[in-house]
């Protein structure tokens, strides 16, 4: 949690870059994400000099030569606005676009070669330095939060929400597939790389081994993360996500995951998480031929579930944001791939949620879909959950309900009853951990409950929840069975008058 004095100062050096004409939050973060990098490399460079001063050896891969001193941020912060903005403009930034792999040997070096900078004077700058000097870099909380913090306005601005994921159902998917260590994970539309950075910090919670044994951590900072997209944008944004919470040289890179083929990513991972972009359509002549073959289709939520598919090793499982009309849409494709799942891999889960959850920015109805690849089947039945409310307001405005401690899937605070109703997410949890058990005797009237494989196949692989969901009216419930008998029986009179006055129409 990072305290409300950081946020003000996050806000003021928002409104400065605001008043000083970048509106564009995207490219606020961004000119961030730069001077964050260029930070980076100033203390790596002196962490290199600490440890050739403690060996006594001459200094090794040195970043910035004896002429490039100046470029160095400790070196250049103290400089007046005027010079500072001269050096960084006219050297700092070339020198990053032109840094060898080699000297800096992470995806963060690779992703700042088309770095632009444009923060329009001096004043500026010397705010913006300022704020990220002062802020406390060694606490990877503090600085992984605070970056949060920032990326959270993308998503307020509206148009570039679409990239950003809300934290809490990432958490909420995070806690549900339970990553270990051994893990080799993917999101193909990563983004912000908020799932990857979940898992991450999922991995720090659950499994402390990570860090004391070499080999796991190892692993866990050059193998585990993996995430593709196609917006440069974005890679370094998620790229630099992952730095200040912890991730060394995550594999984040330029990948259009539809378009291209996926021979050299085929099987390849065991955890899949992704919120992929849909409602689109595109060219068959502008989609791998992989995926084509999986589910002829043109839909791209579609086409990233054939994607996962194709990405997964077997026994891999995933957690995939899809919009309702996956569930239940009538077209070949969709009936191919529902049934793909259910009869040829394991299908899990479906987490019906509602249709706020990803306002202001959208107001379609969504589903999570757990899922394990076995190429044999292994569905038996499906575990259904109808989400009624995530922690906020489901309008526009997305007002927390609840203080902050009994917020998300793993609250600091145990909800009582009464709160449940505000935050729902807790209890996904818990009833999923309870699938195999005491979830198979809950009714359909149930928030949740369990639907076998042969009746969903019978339903035409229809995975929407009202399909097999009962609703208990109680003003019926209540009544005596005489009452009942006669209002059905006065319903069939009515409808039968209809048809016939219908028929009379048609005459």
């Amino acid at each position: 949690m990072i305290t409300g004095e950081l946020k003000t100062k996050v806000d003021r050096l928002w409104d400065a870059f605001w008043s000083g004409g970048i509106s564009n939050p995207l490219e606020v973060i961004e000119q961030i994400t730069y001077l964050l990098f260029i930070k980076r490399l100033d203390e790596l460079h002196t962490a290199q000099e600490a440890k050739a001063n403690r060996l006594k050896k001459p200094l090794e891969n040195a970043i910035f030569n004896r002429k490039q001193q100046d470029l160095r941020w400790s070196r250049f912060k103290h400089e007046a606005p005027p010079a500072m903005y001269k050096i960084v403009s006219e050297k700092v930034f070339p020198f990053i676009k032109e840094l060898k792999s080699a000297r800096e040997d992470s995806t963060y070096s690779h992703h700042m070669r088309d770095a632009r900078f444009t923060v329009p004077n001096a004043a500026l700058l010397a705010k913006v330095v300022d704020m990220i000097d002062n802020i406390p870099m060694e606490e990877r909380d503090t600085k992984g939060d605070l970056y949060e913090y920032m990326l959270s306005k993308i998503a307020s601005a509206g148009q570039n929400g679409q990239f950003r994921t809300p934290r809490h159902i990432i958490q909420l998917m995070v806690e549900m597939v339970a990553p270990n260590p051994g893990d080799v994970i993917c999101d193909p539309a990563c983004g912000t790389a908020g799932f990857l950075v979940a898992a991450g910090e999922y991995l720090r919670e659950n499994h402390k081994e990570i860090f004391t044994d070499n080999k796991l951590h190892h692993h866990f900072n050059e193998k585990l993360f993996n995430g593709f997209d196609f917006d440069s944008t974005m890679l370094r944004i998620g790229s630099m996500n992952m730095l200040l919470h912890g991730v060394e040289n995550p594999n984040i890179r330029y990948k259009d995951s539809l378009a291209e083929e996926h021979a050299g990513d085929e099987e390849q991972y065991t955890l899949v998480l992704a919120n992929p972009p849909f409602a689109g359509s595109l060219d068959y002549e502008n989609t791998a031929k992989d995926l084509q073959r999986i589910v002829k289709t043109k839909k791209t939520e579609l086409l990233f579930l054939a994607l996962v598919l194709r990405l997964l090793k077997p026994g891999g499982r995933a957690a995939v944001i899809v919009p309702d009309g996956a569930l239940f849409g009538s077209s070949n494709a969709h009936k191919t791939l529902r049934k793909m799942l259910v009869d040829e891999q394991k299908l899990d889960a479906v987490i019906s949620m509602p249709s706020g959850v990803f306002k202001p920015y959208a107001g379609v109805s969504t589903a999570i879909l757990l899922f394990t690849k076995t190429n044999s089947g292994g569905t038996e039945h499906v575990w259904f959950y109808d989400v009624d409310a995530d922690g906020m307001s489901l309008d526009d405005k997305r007002t927390e309900l609840l203080p902050a401690e009994k917020l998300g899937a793993v609250p600091r605070v145990a909800l009582t009853v009464d709160e449940h109703v505000k935050n729902n997410l807790p209890d996904v949890l818990a009833r999923w951990r309870e699938r195999e058990g005491s979830e198979a005797e809950r009714p359909r009237t149930a928030q949740s409950f369990r639907i076998p494989k042969s009746e969903i196949q019978n339903q035409g692989y229809d995975l929407s929840l009202n399909r097999y969901k009962e609703v208990v009216h109680e003003e019926v419930a209540h009544r005596p069975p005489t009452e009942i008998l006669i209002a059905l029986g006065q319903l069939e009179v009515e409808i039968e008058q209809g048809m016939k006055e219908l028929e009379g129409m048609l005459k």
